[in-house]
């Protein structure tokens, strides 16, 4: 298992490379830094992030796509500034998800 500091900066990295008009869940950020079932130890970490943090942390919901943060106007603020549209809290995740590599797979699949 990697050490706390550790899995800490793997997260962080993950936020800093969430390309601007998406958003990734709790979830697949835990998956995505090596650490799977961990989604509400990314939440606790998120929230204690410091006030003025440059990560986007507002690219990031619940499984669902729901926006769950405390802070729920300034995340969707956010998203809205990005293009990220918001319906009852509710982010389109089919619409709005990261899937990295995707982009790279689109562009190489041939059109009929």
């Amino acid at each position: 298992m990697i050490d706390s500091d550790s899995k800490k900066q793997t997260v962080w990295q993950i936020i800093a490379a969430i390309p601007r008009g998406k958003v990734v869940t709790y979830g697949q950020l835990a998956d995505m830094a090596g650490i799977p079932g961990q989604a509400r130890w990314v939440g606790r970490l998120l929230s204690e992030l410091p006030n003025g943090t440059a990560l986007p942390w507002h690219r990031v919901v619940n499984a669902s796509g729901r926006i769950t943060n405390p802070n729920y106007l300034k995340q969707t603020n956010r998203l809205l500034a990005e293009g990220i549209v918001s319906d009852n809290r509710r982010v389109n995740l089919n619409r709005f998800q990261w899937r990295p590599g995707q982009e790279d797979r689109d562009t190489l699949t041939p059109n009929e």
